[in-house]
């Protein structure tokens, strides 16, 4: 059996391992949290470095991909520094090529709604999520990216991919030498949620990405509202049909009971690609039209 470890800084509250069976092939996959410990990270990485098939970065990534360039988080660097043998990747493969038919899933399921509503959605960090971005301005919707907001304190919306894409050029380069944890929440802080930033939440009719980022700041009352997101526990789905979401839609499968980052479930197709190191986006795409892998629609409300 093929194993597939995601090794997150997040909390071990949200720890899960499953057995499920890609392309005629079983694997493991598994995520592992540290609580915020990016040194207890390193030590996993190294104690199962070798003895399983693929790596994820849970909690943290790699790096940015912003319009063809990689940009590099030099805080994350060194709780990789042991991982010589295992491939090792982010989710960064699927956020580029999963995550771009979320818009065109949201038209086949529930478009007359969304219409009803109005073509408007929130992204929470765009350029955490470079390829789900772009494909919303090219579907059509007016848009809001949040990324001053949610990395960096500041209540200044950005409404336009141009925008998006000047401002990465100018804040990636700093942003990517802070340290990780201040500009996204890790350990117990994924627990707390401080209501903020409300008038964009009852902007959009659609919310996107991180499901962190998007509980970060969410409002209580999210009545109608369609979320599209991933890594959501059950917790998670209860918290979103309590404060009124109507939709829920993650990019990444449900298996028993919830859904994995796009960084684990990468480290899976890793695993039974059987190549020994990260795909391509090519190669992604192929296994993931094997698979039939595509969003996955909730009703809460």
């Amino acid at each position: 059996m093929k194993r597939a470890v995601s090794i997150s800084i997040g909390s071990s509250k949200r720890n899960k391992a499953v057995e499920v069976e890609l392309l005629g092939e079983k694997v493991c996959i598994e995520r592992i949290g540290t609580d915020g410990d990016m040194e207890a990270a390193a030590l996993k990485y190294k104690e199962l470095d070798g003895k399983v098939d693929a790596f994820g970065v849970g909690g943290a990534d790699l790096g940015a991909m912003v319009d063809g360039n990689f940009y590099p988080f030099h805080s994350v660097k060194p709780m990789v520094r042991y991982v010589k043998e295992t491939p090792l990747v982010d989710g960064g493969g699927l956020k580029n090529t999963l995550e771009n038919k979320a818009p065109a899933f949201l038209d086949e399921k529930i478009g007359d709604y969304i219409k009803e509503r109005g073509r408007k959605v929130f992204v929470t960090l765009g350029v955490d999520r470079w390829g789900l971005s772009k494909s919303f301005v090219e579907a059509g919707y007016e848009v809001v990216f949040g990324d001053l907001m949610f990395a960096l304190g500041i209540p200044i919306p950005v409404k336009s991919l141009g925008g998006l894409r000047t401002l990465a050029r100018l804040m990636i380069p700093v942003v990517t030498r802070f340290p990780f944890e201040w500009i996204y929440p890790t350990g117990e802080k994924q627990d707390v949620r401080t209501p903020k930033y409300e008038k964009y939440y009852q902007w959009a009719t659609v919310i996107a990405g991180d499901c962190h980022y998007i509980k970060k700041h969410m409002p209580d009352t999210m009545q109608g509202k369609v979320i599209v997101t991933n890594t959501t526990t059950p917790e998670d789905v209860e918290l979103f049909k309590k404060c009124g979401v109507k939709y829920l839609v993650t990019t990444t499968p449900v298996l028993d009971g919830r859904s994995f980052g796009t960084n684990m479930m990468e480290a899976a197709l890793v695993a039974i690609s059987g190549k020994n190191r990260p795909l391509t986006w090519n190669e992604y795409s192929e296994l993931l039209d094997k698979l039939h892998f595509k969003p996955q629609l909730q009703q809460l409300n």
